[in-house]
């Protein structure tokens, strides 16, 4: 299992200009990988570091199949313009000119340090033997720790948080930003909010009288898709990708601020927007004392924050129904992640949850009152 000690962290963070001494190190975020294949060299792994002077510190480590250099790089050089043009995000630190450092074996026991291929290289340093570390390629960022994070929205924090929203998409959009990467909500490909595949999966399960049911539901998303289908059309521009409680934090004067790029990549702005608010508004902790009406208030005053910082076009108001409409109908915990989901519902043949579901997913369907205010 890959771990590092104090040691190996002090060694890392003289590469980014840090000198001070480590008191103590706490592990934020560790991926398994180990669980399933015992030689796994993947890591993800972000540790929280307190200095004897001088701020905490995050220090992510990282060997995915699916993250490059450059991809971390761009995301970090994509927060960090968002930091000098105004967005509160934890400070992040570099080593020679990069704020990716890339950490490979030579030999048994040493740990060398180098920049990848197309970014200037560092002085290459021997960082010293460790049993922990030995035998990893790693990336490796270092940023101050962001304090006070929020860990429940209410419709005032949601209201800051949707013109923190509209502050970065204009930034993005003004200078032209791009990271080249997926983004998890993209309502045209795969996405963590709706599964339209996963109703579709039910088909062949359904009775005849289930069918015509089905098809009318089919027949309406496409026709949505038809009216959405210009947003593919509109550019796309870097996103932070995951705004959320458990990304948002508070500064020393009070205003809210950001961290945690990992899900940076390049989305139609309105769709980052539409779904980002509803993710908000469905999938956080909220205060104890919330009402029934939680979601309503908190997506209402998302859009309020957001439109008091960028106008809404009248397209973007004429698609926000549709595209609400389509994320509510195939939510993707009511299609198969919830024990009562409709794919639970016919894995256990219960005609008549499936009909329910059915019925329900039409009616979401078909109520179009909604509108941005």
């Amino acid at each position: 299992m890959f771990a590092v000690n104090q040691t190996d962290i002090e060694t890392i963070l003289k590469d980014f200009g840090i000198f001070s001494k480590i008191k103590y190190i706490s592990e934020l975020q560790r991926l398994d990988y180990e669980r399933n294949d015992p030689d796994s060299k993947e890591v993800r792994l972000i540790v929280k570091a307190e200095q004897e002077s001088g701020p905490p510190l995050v220090i992510r480590f990282k060997n995915e199949p699916d993250v490059t250099m450059e991809l971390l790089e761009s995301q970090s050089r994509f927060a960090d313009e968002m930091r000098r043009n105004g967005i509160i995000t934890p400070y992040p630190y570099q080593s020679g000119g990069v704020f990716v450092r890339r950490y490979r074996v030579k030999y048994p026991g040493d740990l060398i340090s180098a920049a990848a291929d197309g970014y200037p290289c560092g002085q290459e340093c021997l960082a010293g033997g460790s049993a922990g570390i030995s035998g990893y390629d790693i990336l490796v960022t270092v940023e101050q720790f962001a304090e006070n994070e929020i860990k429940a929205v209410d419709p005032a924090i949601a209201e800051k948080t949707g013109a923190l929203l509209a502050k970065m998409h204009n930034i993005s959009e003004k200078k032209d930003l791009h990271v080249q990467n997926g983004v998890l909500f993209d309502p045209f490909s795969a996405n963590e909010l709706f599964d339209f595949e996963a109703f579709r999966s039910v088909e062949s399960a359904l009775g005849e009288d289930e069918e015509i049911l089905f098809h009318k539901i089919v027949r309406k998303y496409n026709a949505y898709m038809d009216v959405l289908a210009p947003l593919k059309k509109e550019p796309k521009y870097a996103v932070q990708g995951d705004i959320s409680n458990c990304n948002l934090y508070r500064d020393r004067s009070g205003e809210i601020g950001i961290f945690d790029f990992n899900r940076c990549g390049d989305n139609h702005l309105f769709c980052d927007l539409v779904m980002q608010a509803v993710f908000e508004a469905r999938l956080m902790d909220y205060p104890d004392d919330s009402n029934e009406d939680i979601e309503e208030k908190i997506l209402t005053s998302f859009l309020r924050g957001y439109g008091s910082v960028r106008n809404f076009s009248e397209e973007e108001r004429n698609w926000y129904p549709y595209l609400y409409a389509v994320i509510d109908a195939f939510w993707s915990s009511d299609m198969k992640w919830n024990e009562d989901s409709l794919m639970n519902a016919v894995k256990n043949g219960d005609r008549e949850s499936v009909r329910r579901w059915l019925e329900i997913i039409w009616g979401r369907l078909i109520s179009l009152e909604r509108l941005i205010t």
